[in-house]
């Protein structure tokens, strides 16, 4: 089969690693990749959100398969136009995509079918969202409507800062993303990440994961894109995990094709352990990043295989099986990531073993070069939580390039609960 994954990023390149080591795939193709993944696929220079250009590119390639990888052309609804062509995808069409590209119809739908998550209300209008928050217990979260380059979120302390944060979003930080904002209730406890493969009726959840969202160690800084992961997360019990499965992702499911949006492909659940019991802070409708850089090498089953199945709706829990090693996941970013930063300095791996996974990279005169924040992501695997970290640091340290960054304590949070 001839396979094209659309994106550029370190989860893309996690995705066409995978599939490369599939029988079933005969050529692979990176729209637009990266330079290092050069050796995997060929790259073809079209942006993501190009829609059309994907399009014609795939019809007249004679493209079997696509994978649509991002958030953005989802939502946009790629998927729906190369199902037009009869072009097989893996990944949802815009209806679904919805669950991830409307914060207020995701909470709407929790609401209506009884998903747990924290209490909210959404709003337009900046006064009626003022009184809602002064009835609200602090710190408030405030919620662009739409996609915002995951930076739609705000924690507010105070509830000054709360109605401050509607007034900019609905004022147009966001443009048409903020148009619509979600206030909702604080919630407490221990994060965790569960991508699962779903073919619409049928749900596998992948290992739990752990994912580090600020730029510096302790959980400090900045949000950004993700500066690491770790699997499994240690407080994903077989019993929370029993309960999200009851409670959460087959009702989900249920709720979408009630509604009449199948959804098909990676459903990512953002979960909250909380003394109430886990409750949903967000889906996304794709694969996460870099979630899917630590969740991929622990997969051990044909990937192409998977998502044929869920394309063709007649996926089942033995079609997906997992090693039961831990593994890590370090972010390697430009220093100054995610605010202003340069790029264009060489990039040596130095003999650097795992899983190397590249981002923000370009190949100039044969020259792996920097090109973006958050550059490589380096994965390794251990027989425990502890011997993955090690590893994975000690691979992440061989790679050198000019303002090379990293997070020093990837995983510590997970190995103070397992101690191991």
């Amino acid at each position: 089969m001839k396979v094209a994954v659309v994106g550029g990023g370190g989860r893309e390149h996690a995705i066409v690693r995978k599939l490369s080591e599939s029988p079933l795939v005969s050529k692979l193709y990176a729209v637009p990749g990266n330079g290092g993944m050069a050796d995997l696929a060929r790259l073809v220079p079209i942006r993501a959100m190009d829609l059309e250009a994907i399009r014609d590119f795939a019809v007249r390639e004679k493209i079997d398969f696509v994978v649509v990888a991002p958030d953005d052309p989802l939502a946009a609804g790629l998927v729906d136009m190369l199902h037009a062509e009869g072009i097989k995808c893996f990944g949802p069409e815009k209806r679904a995509a919805e669950i991830e590209s409307s914060k207020a119809f995701a909470k709407d739908l929790m609401k209506k079918y009884g998903i747990p998550t924290a209490k909210y209300a959404v709003f337009t209008d900046a006064e009626e969202a003022a009184k809602y928050i002064d009835e609200m217990s602090e710190p408030v979260v405030v919620k662009a409507d739409g996609l915002a380059l995951g930076k739609g979120v705000i924690i507010a302390p105070t509830r000054a800062e709360a109605k401050a944060a509607v007034a900019e979003m609905l004022g147009g930080k966001f443009g048409e993303s903020g148009k619509k904002v979600v206030v909702e209730e604080y919630l407490t406890g221990p994060e965790v990440s569960v991508l699962a493969f779903t073919d619409g009726k049928t749900v596998v959840p992948m290992v739990s994961s752990m994912d580090h969202k600020r730029a510096l160690d302790g959980d400090k800084g900045l949000n950004t894109g993700g500066m690491g992961a770790v699997c499994p997360n240690p407080y994903y019990t077989p019993e929370i995990a029993r309960e999200a499965e009851e409670k959460i992702f087959r009702p989900t499911l249920k709720a979408m094709a009630a509604e009449g949006r199948k959804f098909k492909g990676c459903l990512y659940f953002g979960l909250m352990v909380t003394a109430d019991g886990v409750k949903v802070i967000e889906y996304n409708s794709r694969f996460g990043d870099p979630e899917t850089q630590a969740v991929l090498p622990l997969v051990k089953s044909d990937l192409m295989e998977i998502m044929l199945a869920v394309e063709e709706e007649r996926l089942t829990p033995d079609m997906v099986s997992f090693s039961d090693e831990c593994s890590c996941t370090v972010v390697l970013a430009s220093k100054g990531y995610p605010e202003k930063y340069n790029t264009g300095y060489e990039i040596k791996e130095n003999g650097a073993e795992g899983y190397i996974y590249y981002a923000g990279a370009k190949a100039e005169d044969g020259v792996l070069k920097t090109s973006g924040g958050r550059v490589m992501a380096v994965t390794a695997l251990g027989k425990n939580l502890r011997e993955a970290v090690e590893k994975a640091y000690r691979e992440a340290e061989k790679v050198t390039f000019t303002d090379k960054y990293m997070r020093t304590d990837i995983g510590r949070r997970a190995l103070e609960k397992t101690g191991r």
